[in-house]
């Protein structure tokens, strides 16, 4: 193994092993589908063309064995997170890069691409939204809380929040598509 793949290996095994956990049921099958990703990123990086971006190859090659492992287990349905509607899996990538430990120059470089198109789509919001996805989900305010704050209903307060969500993951999804997404061979 060379240093560059150890190296690799060292910086993101933890934090992807904790990605691939959260979306299937068993602790084994996530240690399999690591050893997996982490065995492809060793092929792929002995080819002639190196990969770029070895976060983002890494979480793409997570997310892709993570839908063959549900494809096998076709009587086993998908986790509750997934939505056909909305690609979960694209928010979860993103917000494990938010809260990784990893400290890699690729990764640093990702979570501040996300951070500033997260402050640029809050600041697109009308205040009522903002201010409602703010308070509850950056603040940690309790929505019956920040509906009284906000001297509306708990339900307007929740439909302003969801107007927001929505917005943002429309604006992330085009984030990830355009930089994350980008073909990196996975």
């Amino acid at each position: 193994m060379s240093s560059s793949i150890a190296e690799t290996f060292a910086g993101y095994s933890r934090t992807l092993l904790n990605f691939i956990r959260g979306r299937v049921n068993r602790f084994e099958d996530a240690e399999d589908i690591l050893q997996d990703v982490f065995y492809q990123f060793a092929k792929a990086s002995d080819m002639i063309n190196p990969i770029e971006n070895s976060a983002a190859w890494l979480y793409r090659a997570a997310r892709n064995k993570i839908i063959d492992h549900y494809k096998k287990k076709k009587d086993e349905p998908l986790p509750g997170y997934y939505d056909d509607e909305e690609d979960e899996y694209i928010i979860d990538e993103i917000a494990d890069i938010l809260n990784g430990e990893a400290a890699t120059p690729e990764t640093a470089y990702l979570r501040s691409l996300i951070l500033q198109e997260i402050g640029t789509a809050l600041s697109e919001l009308p205040e009522e939204q903002r201010t409602a996805f703010v308070q509850t989900e950056i603040d940690g305010l309790p929505v019956k809380e920040a509906a009284e704050k906000a001297g509306a209903p708990v339900n307007t307060l929740l439909s302003r929040k969801r107007y927001a969500v929505l917005f943002l993951r429309k604006r992330l999804k085009q984030l990830y598509d355009d930089v994350m997404a980008g073909g990196y061979g996975v």
